[in-house]
């Protein structure tokens, strides 16, 4: 069985090369429309999105990010901290995903906004990539303030958005199907 849902759902990969050019309005009301859409535990819907598509914040964000992990005790995040990688893969834009401090399923809640946002974008064939290190950034109160969220709300992950630089087609990568059992 395949449909378009189920078509963007397995073609869907992290995309960490994107063209200068920016995605268009629609297109960004589109994957925030869809993030809107997700489920979240008695209808709270506790995110707040913040739109970024300034050049010389993102790279700032990638920057304290990177400054951040350089420190780490983990060997891995430090040594990624300390190499030549843009945290946001030179995407023109990046969506921070913050969740409401007294909703005890705010994380949930906004990650399943955010898969929206992934399949979405894979539907209209938009790159997009989850960004976990950015949390190191979130560490910074500084930094937070500049995304001058709502009181009562935390950053949680970013995701950075940008038409592929390799356009060419991706098949679905090999899933590991050893993790399903049945109790029937």
């Amino acid at each position: 069985m395949e449909n378009d849902v189920l078509k963007a759902i397995k073609n869907r990969k992290s995309t960490r090369g994107y063209k200068d050019t920016q995605i268009t309005e629609q297109e960004l009301k589109t994957l925030l429309d869809s993030a809107l859409q997700a489920p979240s535990a008695m209808n709270s819907q506790p995110w707040h999105f913040t739109v970024v598509q300034n050049v010389e914040m993102i790279d700032r964000m990638s920057e304290k990010t990177k400054e951040v992990m350089r420190e780490s005790e983990n060997s891995y995040v430090s040594n990624v901290g300390k190499g030549p990688m843009h945290v946001f893969y030179n995407a023109p834009t990046v969506i921070v995903v913050s969740g409401k401090k007294d909703v005890s399923s705010s994380l949930v809640d906004c990650s399943a906004a955010i898969e929206n946002m992934l399949i979405a974008a894979e539907s209209i064939n938009i790159g997009t990539v989850w960004v976990g290190f950015v949390r190191a950034l979130f560490t910074l109160e500084e930094e937070v303030k500049r995304f001058e969220l709502p009181d009562g709300y935390e950053p949680f992950y970013a995701v950075a958005i940008g038409y592929k630089k390799d356009d060419k087609e991706r098949g679905p990568s090999e899933r590991n199907k050893d993790v399903i059992n049945y109790l029937r």
